[in-house]
């Protein structure tokens, strides 16, 4: 390992980058749940209302715990596989055409690309600048 890499400052860094998307996405959802209901729905989750109230208890109890560096690594093995199963089930470009396709390939690829990089957290640990530092 190279030794003037900052390595818990970047893992400090990693971890907030990791949680902003799925803080943001769970406080919209909590700041406007129909919508997220309804999003739910038009996907074609399962139990709309119960999705949206699990989607915001993950999203939002998941980023902060990140953040934190609270149990960070079962936690980031479980948002990364809920990662992948959200973008199956709301990102199947495998079901459409055109540029719905592609955006949704793109939106797909990019769940699969996050999942990558909570592993890679999970492996690394928090870091020193954590609630629980395992250094």
């Amino acid at each position: 390992m190279l030794s003037f890499i900052p390595r818990h400052e970047l893992l400090l860094i990693s971890r907030v980058l990791m949680s902003i998307l799925f803080f943001v996405m769970g406080w919209t959802k909590l700041m406007g749940f129909n919508a997220a209901v309804a999003y739910m729905q038009q996907t074609g989750a399962p139990v709309p209302e119960a999705s949206a109230i699990l989607a915001i208890i993950v999203e939002l109890g998941s980023a902060i715990a990140i953040v934190l560096g609270v149990f960070l690594e079962p936690i980031a093995i479980l948002l990364g596989i809920y990662t992948i199963i959200t973008g199956i089930i709301g990102h199947h470009f495998w079901t459409m055409d055109g540029m719905m396709r592609y955006d949704m390939m793109i939106h797909f690829y990019k769940n699969i690309s996050i999942t990558g990089g909570l592993l890679a957290l999970a492996v690394a640990g928090p870091g020193k600048y954590a609630v629980q530092s395992r250094q």
